[in-house]
């Protein structure tokens, strides 16, 4: 047999009862909100589980982003700052530069000054170094005063206590000098305390250890000892008389029982030179006077 299937009516509550419904109902609530308070409450305490966590929501996000923004304009201004201060730094360096280098210059210009005093029966000129050969030592080096200031060949050179060396070739505005170091240079000498005679050997390889070679030193009577000064004698053909050279730092006797060798230590710092004098007299002009 076929089942029969029975159809449900569906209730649908007519339009106008649903309007009388409603109507009833905000009018209800109306009276509820003029008379009592109820419904503001429910309104209340509904907003406090729904609109209110909402808004501390947001509030706490636009704190942070403010807190954010803020701490980014701190960012900025620290950067700001710091380039700032970096220039700050920097021009401070270069300063500190400067009087480091004025400095230096002051003095080398007073070590030139005191120079000048010591040897004031000399005229000189001053001049600056403006090259060298190259190694650790100024043994052949230019200066940048030549001819034209009146400079020529085998003038005496001075710096910082005493004797440089003396000039070989000389331009309109240049010269070239050979120091007392140089392996080509000798330079007759004596010591100061004996009158004793010696020759100052220029030797590069001895200039490691700080000092320059002599030899042929006429010393009979052991009166010369480690110490003692040594200056240009006044039997040298092209160095002026009593400039100062160095101290006797090693001395020996020769194998010939005669004579003694030894080294001295230079007065002129060699390894930093950038300002000498230069003797403008000759060596003929100075034994005439």
């Amino acid at each position: 047999m076929a089942r029969v299937r029975l159809k449900r009516k569906r209730f649908v509550l007519p339009e106008k009862y649903v309007l009388l419904i409603l109507t009833i109902l905000c009018a209800g609530l109306m009276i509820l909100s003029f008379t009592t308070d109820v419904i503001s409450r429910i309104c209340s305490y509904a907003a406090g589980y729904t609109i209110i966590p909402f808004q501390n929501g947001l509030t706490t996000i636009g704190s942070g982003f403010n807190k954010r923004i803020s701490d980014l304009k701190d960012v900025k201004t620290v950067l700001s700052e710091n380039e700032v201060l970096k220039a700050k730094v920097a021009e401070l360096e270069q300063k500190n530069n400067e009087l480091t280098a004025d400095r230096y210059e002051l003095s080398k210009l007073r070590e030139l000054y005191d120079l000048d005093e010591e040897y004031s029966e000399y005229e000189k000129i001053g001049a600056r170094v403006t090259g060298k050969d190259p190694g650790n030592w100024y043994s052949v080096f230019v200066v940048d005063k030549g001819t034209e200031d009146g400079v020529k060949t085998d003038m005496n050179v001075i710096s910082g206590a005493g004797l440089v060396g003396i000039v070989t070739k000389v331009g309109p505005n240049w010269a070239q000098v050979r120091s007392i170091i140089d392996d080509d240079s000798n330079v007759s000498a004596m010591v100061l305390s004996s009158a004793d005679n010696l020759i100052v050997r220029g030797n590069l390889q001895s200039m490691k250890q700080g000092d320059i070679d002599f030899r042929q030193l006429n010393d009979s009577d052991d009166s010369v000892v480690v110490g003692d000064k040594v200056v240009t004698s006044d039997i040298s053909d092209r160095y002026l008389p009593g400039i100062s050279i160095g101290y006797i730092s090693a001395i020996e006797t020769d194998s010939n029982n005669l004579t003694k060798s030894g080294r001295i230590t230079p007065l002129v710092d060699f390894e930093h030179l950038d300002v000498v004098l230069i003797i403008t007299q000759l060596k003929e002009k100075a034994e005439g006077l």
